[in-house]
């Protein structure tokens, strides 16, 4: 009836593909006591400060945001060592991903990125009107001299997720400066580090190193992940000022509500809170991995927060096996991996209940 109200590259867009809450799925299914390890969220909550910086706003509700997003850009400038004017908040990172094709991206012109990787970047290019070419990865790598191979003069942007999801591999310093030096002009480059702050391995190289004035670079980070503020909504993004004043023409004044600018602030400072994440997140995977090395189970060593796990035989039918015992994992099909599972380090509590049930579900014997 209104299709011809609709441009052809919106009418055949696949929308991201998003869960059912836990509530409902509890519901649908009669079960109670379900743990999720699906999403990569923090398991230990959020981030304490950032709780009390909420209850402190709770009277100012009927006020607006700060629309310039003054203090949360002082606190970010003062943890990255960038000017303010280099940096620009969203509600995540998506709405920065958004933005960034919104103001960089003609109709017709190409984003290159790795797959699988994050579905968003093809779902915002072809909103945008844009041609998303994925170059698949390489031993599960993002294949860098791939996506230099790739570069015709359409190329307008190129995104690195680093590490990648849904594999948690990364890209190495040596590979990085060799593929910043390969770069023809006129294409911008934007590294989405949402789980950079993971990593502990000095090779891999962070986006910050690279930012400079003349640099056509453009970091995605998010507080979503470590910090815990998933439900909040707020990322930012980093580079030269100039471009992200092109960038913040076009976000819209409130974009980032009054709690998630309180929290996010606070969190910056809650030390304890981030470092108490990492070891929690590298201890858990380091026992999955353990047991799943055990059992002859093959997976991808990972510098994110998560797993990815083979499974070799249909992942849909492991998800709703564990489904049904209250162990939510994702099934990576949509990734075109339909062989293997990810799932994300919980508390010690919940990745021993997961691996019961991986166990059961794979037909090990106790």
């Amino acid at each position: 009836m209104f299709e011809a109200l609709v441009p052809e590259y919106i009418a055949t867009l696949a929308a991201y593909p998003p869960g059912k809450p836990l509530e409902e799925l509890e519901r649908e299914l009669g079960i109670t006591d379900s743990i999720k390890l699906a999403s990569n969220e923090n398991p230990l909550g959020p981030s304490p400060l950032a709780l009390q910086a909420i209850t402190k706003q709770l009277d100012k509700l009927h006020r607006y945001p700060d629309a310039s997003l003054y203090y949360l850009k002082q606190g970010l400038s003062r943890h990255l060592g960038l000017a303010p004017e280099q940096l620009i908040c969203g509600n995540g990172s998506d709405e920065i991903l958004e933005l960034l094709v919104r103001t960089f991206l003609l109709p017709g012109q190409e984003v290159i990125s790795a797959t699988p990787s994050f579905l968003m970047y093809g779902i915002l290019t072809q909103g945008a009107g844009g041609v998303f070419r994925p170059v698949p990865l390489k031993d599960f790598r993002i294949d860098l001299p791939g996506i230099i191979q790739a570069i015709t003069p359409k190329t307008r942007l190129i995104i690195i997720n680093n590490p990648n999801n849904p594999t948690g591999t990364v890209v190495r310093r040596r590979e990085w400066d060799d593929f910043l030096a390969a770069l023809p002009p006129g294409i911008l480059v934007v590294v989405d580090e949402a789980y950079i702050d993971f990593v502990d391995d000095p090779d891999v190289p962070h986006g910050l190193e690279y930012i400079g004035a003349d640099r056509p670079i453009i970091g995605l980070r998010t507080f979503s992940k470590a910090y815990g503020l998933a439900g909040l909504r707020v990322g930012y993004g980093y580079g030269p000022a100039a471009l992200i004043g092109y960038m913040d023409r076009l976000r819209s004044p409130f974009n980032v509500n009054s709690l998630a600018q309180a929290a996010a602030l606070a969190a910056l400072e809650d030390h304890d809170f981030l470092a108490r994440t990492r070891r929690l997140v590298k201890e858990g995977l380091d026992f999955i991995c353990r047991e799943l090395d055990r059992l002859g189970i093959a997976y991808i060593p990972s510098h994110a927060n998560f797993l990815l796990i083979r499974v070799e035989r249909p992942s849909g039918e492991v998800y709703d096996q564990m489904l049904r015992q209250g162990v939510i994992i994702r099934a990576m099909a949509s990734y075109q991996l339909p062989e293997y599972i990810r799932v994300n380090a919980g508390l010690p509590e919940e990745n021993q209940r997961f691996l019961r049930t991986f166990k059961k579900v794979m037909g090990f014997a106790d």
